[in-house]
């Protein structure tokens, strides 16, 4: 839409899956007009923008935008750290998908020129990526069958709190280390009985 942008058409990257689209990424920012049953983090553009603007000089953040008709689904929220909620019309909440685009480049270029204190985590954290979290998550899943605290009959919203729960932390590599030899440790005694 911008006349003179066509350096950034040209260096877009297509990518065939979201997974490929997220790998490397430890801050997921997904944009939603709706709000679901289970509620999550939620910023709104210009705390998303500060955030993503200070988290990017030491890790990958992607912006996650949803589809024209439908947005986000589900699946791709619980892939989210945050949610970005744009405030809009009550009785249109949802926008454009180019007007969500402009809006979020618009607070990143005013965060960016801003002498607002933008808080950068620790030196010695760094939250691990998505591809990371998303072998966590199925480890977890696995280990909570394997012990029989997760009923796959009616596993109601047990993985959704827990995805949020986890998304919520960031946790670092070491964390995840630590989270992961329990989950294997459990699975290890729950063998044995």
């Amino acid at each position: 839409m911008a006349s003179g942008a066509d350096d950034i058409l040209q260096h877009a990257v297509l990518h065939e899956s979201l997974d490929s689209a997220l790998e490397g990424c430890s801050l997921v920012l997904g944009t939603s007009a709706r709000l679901r049953s289970l509620p999550m983090p939620m910023y709104d553009a210009r705390r998303a923008a500060r955030q993503a603007l200070g988290e990017s000089e030491v890790h990958e953040v992607a912006l996650l935008f949803g589809r024209e008709r439908y947005g986000l689904t589900n699946e791709e929220m619980m892939r989210c750290q945050f949610l970005v909620n744009i405030p809009a019309n009550p009785d249109y909440s949802s926008l454009n998908i180019s007007q969500a685009v402009q809006i979020m480049c618009y607070e990143l270029r005013m965060a960016a020129l801003s002498e607002v204190d933008v808080s950068l985590p620790p030196p010695d954290w760094s939250p691990v990526d998505d591809r990371q979290m998303e072998l966590f998550f199925r480890h977890l899943e696995e280990t909570l069958l394997d012990i029989r605290f997760l009923n796959p009959k009616q596993p109601k919203k047990l993985m959704m709190r827990l995805r949020r729960l986890f998304n919520r932390a960031r946790p670092d590599q070491n964390e995840i280390n630590i989270l992961r030899g329990i989950l294997k440790a459990s699975q290890e005694a729950s063998a044995d009985n």
